[in-house]
């Protein structure tokens, strides 16, 4: 497989972190000013009935390596401090991280009292931020592409309109432009559920897309649900209450280059499914969850993944190799 698990997973865990943490995931990392980031989701609380997710905050980890990882003291205040200020926010979490013109951008999700939002805000230092957007309900898994096309920020996204798709979960991949990271629009679908012959709930953006010479490499998040068939998650396998049926796989696609919004290719397998102990039983068994990809000047590409939401995991691969899974698309 072109892909492999690194022998130090999972290099996050609640274990490494030095503030109340239980279940560590679904991270952004990137590179910034010469060293590995990552901005890691921890949902904390564990009750005697089960997993239970009291409330989440967001940690900040460095590397120099992007294995072994100095957690920050401290949950990260700042998002904190946004959701306090603003009384419509709930939480804020699933943040995805990108490097456009020396700046580091971070995508993320917030409960709202009114639905799900998307949201991008934008750091140079890690210690403050400035909020540049938030959509409307229901949006989410918002990733930047890490430059501009014509002159344009690009966006992955995921709206989840039930009413529209006939009440049922088939959640698309959809792509949106702005000229100042503000106001977005030229929104067109990019990639829909039943183009992935391995999904049949929902698909999404999972880690920012890489450029390469033959476009856009993007992971993509992909479900598919059997509800004959019960997972592991904090409801045990043989728990009468267990009502865990999805399994999420790390899907690949190519994007073209000036037409980011227009898919070339895709790989017709998952990139990446679980089979690990630690993808297999956690919090929700059987998930993989791409929210970081960097490809390394000698052409490896580090991929991070949350697994089995519950710990953040590495696995690397040659670009050629990643390349040689695309099939060309048509719909």
């Amino acid at each position: 497989m072109a892909l492999v698990r690194h022998p130090s997973n999972p290099v996050l865990s609640a274990a490494d972190i030095p503030f109340d943490a239980s279940l560590v995931f679904n991270a952004g990392v990137c590179k910034f000013q010469g060293r590995y980031v990552m901005v890691f989701r921890n949902d904390v609380g564990l009750k005697p009935t089960g997993w239970n997710s009291s409330y989440t905050n967001l940690g900040v980890a460095w590397s120099k390596d992007g294995v072994k990882w100095e957690v920050q003291p401290k949950p990260w205040s700042v998002p904190a401090g946004i959701v306090a200020s603003n009384p419509e926010f709930i939480r804020f979490y699933d943040p995805r991280l990108t490097v456009i013109d020396g700046r580091c951008y971070l995508c993320f999700a917030v409960d709202t009292k009114h639905g799900v939002c998307g949201g991008i805000a934008v750091t140079d230092d890690f210690d403050k931020f400035e909020v540049l957007s938030v959509s409307t309900p229901d949006n989410r898994n918002m990733v930047l592409f890490p430059e501009k096309v014509n002159g344009k920020f690009v966006r992955l996204e995921r709206p989840f309109p039930e009413y529209s798709r006939g009440y049922r979960e088939r959640f698309d991949i959809w792509s949106s432009m702005s000229p100042d990271c503000r106001y977005w629009g030229d929104s067109r679908l990019v990639l829909a559920t039943e183009d992935v012959p391995f999904a049949n709930a929902k698909i999404g953006p999972a880690a920012p897309p890489v450029k390469t010479e033959k476009g856009w490499l993007a992971t993509f998040h992909a479900t598919y649900k059997d509800p004959e068939r019960t997972l592991y998650g904090w409801e045990t396998a043989n728990d009468p209450r267990a009502t865990w049926h999805k399994e999420y796989l790390a899907g690949l696609m190519l994007l073209d280059l000036e037409d980011p919004g227009k898919v070339i290719g895709i790989a017709p397998e998952p990139l990446l499914k679980a089979t690990e102990k630690y993808e297999l039983e956690g919090f929700r068994g059987s998930v993989i969850f791409p929210g970081g990809m960097i490809l390394e000047d000698d052409g490896e590409v580090k991929i991070y993944y949350g697994a089995a939401d519950t710990v953040e995991c590495l696995a690397t691969a040659s670009v050629e190799d990643l390349l040689g899974m695309i099939r060309p698309f048509r719909r």
